[in-house]
């Protein structure tokens, strides 16, 4: 059985049986958060019970280092949809120790994706258009300063409002222990 086939038998079982209920809720986060955070499988369930936050509670937007790279890109829309379409009052920000994009070589990276079927053509055009792969896939050495750099082009956005708070923290992944990076109340408050 492929991993389709077990995802749908599970999921007819799921439905069936109502397993669901327990996760009934609507669109608004309750607890009026958005928080963006690394893929990462280790924080799939640790990160939500680290910060104490349930279904239902807010907006979790996962992307690759928990990186906010392009002021107008796809995590930035997603915060400013969370902020002004469904009530969202305030951003954290979470990255995590020992996070692969701390170790991404992009020379490196660019050669799997060629042995992966990726055309060297591909990565021609792409440069000719101005796309700088190995810059758009580069990560970052320190984690504190990544996360503050996201904390940084969120709370200047110019889209979002001065009073939302915006956090940067690092979560360890084994342990779940918080760090505060950036205190967004101070910022708001003005400290």
């Amino acid at each position: 059985m492929n991993t389709l086939d077990e995802i749908l038998a599970h999921n007819r079982e799921f439905v069936e049986k109502k397993e669901y209920t327990p996760y009934k809720t609507d669109k608004f986060p309750d607890k009026k958060m958005v928080v963006i955070s690394c893929m990462d499988t280790r924080l799939v369930e640790l990160l939500p019970k680290a910060m104490n936050i349930s279904n239902g509670d807010v907006k979790i937007i996962k992307t690759a280092g928990a990186i906010v790279n392009h002021p107008f890109g796809s995590v930035m829309r997603s915060v400013l949809v969370a902020v002004h379409a469904l009530g969202a009052e305030e951003v954290f920000v979470v990255g995590h120790e020992d996070c692969g994009m701390s170790t991404i070589d992009p020379d490196a990276f660019i050669s799997q994706m060629k042995d992966n079927g990726v055309p060297e053509e591909t990565f021609q055009t792409l440069e000719n258009v101005g796309i700088k792969v190995n810059d758009w896939v580069k990560g970052f050495s320190n984690v504190q300063e990544s996360v503050n750099g996201s904390v940084q082009l969120i709370k200047n956005h110019p889209l979002i409002p001065s009073h939302i708070p915006v956090t940067g923290m690092v979560i360890h992944p084994e342990t779940g222990r918080l760090s505060v990076v950036a205190d967004g109340y101070e910022a708001v408050s003005g400290k």
